[in-house]
């Protein structure tokens, strides 16, 4: 196993050959990888046989997309169960959730929706947090989703919201540091006074990832897209927030036209020099 975990990126299936065969020198001593836990809820069958062997050289990540935590009703707990055969089998170093809803009466949506932050929804999502943390045998670490409108019902502030719900349920903060700059972008508010008030103890990894203008408003209205590589200006909050709160497991995030695996690792190189440039706060 290589040494503490630094910098990773997300797993694709195209790429576990070269993940598993990956050299743990220089930057990629610390090398980890991430995985959406609901692509391996399968009883057997290659995939789980493919990152069995990547799990044997390389840390991993899990990086849920489906408990709908902030949802109106409780997380399904058979999700919480396959979730958590995962959990022991692979042993992740890491286990993430998103802020947002998902599912409705057995439908599940393809998107991460938004929640107003109220006090009815604070306490509803501490519940379900709380749930998941029990049947999961774990922490986890809930991200701040990614916003394109402007929403009523707001009693709280989003960094409070966020970490009031780690004060009550015990759990930490993944901040999407891409998502912090495309919702300061499209609510006109500012990334960095985002980033300073993020509480440093709960921050426990930082997710970076690529973003595109919206093909019909532009610039006007960003996209987390996930398919584009992380921008210069997201790349200087990664290094704004570090500076502030120290080194943390960091992840180059990349969902829609994958690159080829060496591109990913340019962008993880970069990410990995950030962290051992970075001092820990005294």
């Amino acid at each position: 196993m290589t040494s503490l975990p630094t910098a990773g990126v997300s797993l694709k299936p195209q790429h576990f050959a070269e993940a598993e065969a990956c050299p743990a020198v220089g930057p990629r001593r610390g090398l980890w990888f991430e995985v959406h836990p609901e692509n391996y809820m399968v009883a057997g069958g290659p995939r789980l046989h493919w990152l069995d062997r990547v799990r044997a050289v390389r840390p991993l990540s899990l990086h849920g997309v489906g408990l709908s935590l902030a949802g109106d009703e409780r997380p399904d707990r058979d999700h919480l169960a396959r979730f958590r055969a995962l959990i022991d089998r692979f042993q992740p170093f890491l286990v993430s959730e998103h802020l947002a809803w998902s599912r409705r009466s057995g439908v599940y949506h393809p998107d991460l929706l938004p929640v107003p932050r109220s006090r009815e929804m604070l306490t509803l999502i501490c519940a379900h947090v709380d749930e998941a943390q029990s049947a999961l045998g774990r922490t986890l670490l809930i991200e701040n989703p990614a916003a394109y409108l402007r929403m009523a019902g707001h009693d709280w502030d989003e960094v409070d919201f966020l970490a009031e719900i780690a004060r009550r349920t015990g759990c930490g903060l993944l901040i999407d540091v891409n998502n912090v700059h495309v919702s300061a972008c499209n609510l006109g508010q500012s990334a960095e006074d985002w980033l300073d008030r993020v509480p440093a103890a709960l921050v426990g990894e930082i997710h970076l990832a690529g973003h595109r203008p919206d093909p019909v408003w532009g610039e006007d209205l960003l996209i987390d897209s996930h398919d584009a590589p992380v921008s210069e200006t997201v790349w200087r909050l990664h290094e704004r927030l570090l500076a502030r709160i120290g080194p943390r497991p960091t992840l180059i995030e990349r969902d829609g036209q994958v690159p080829a695996f060496d591109r990913l690792l340019e962008e993880q190189a970069r990410a990995a020099g950030a962290l051992a440039s970075t001092r820990t706060p005294a």
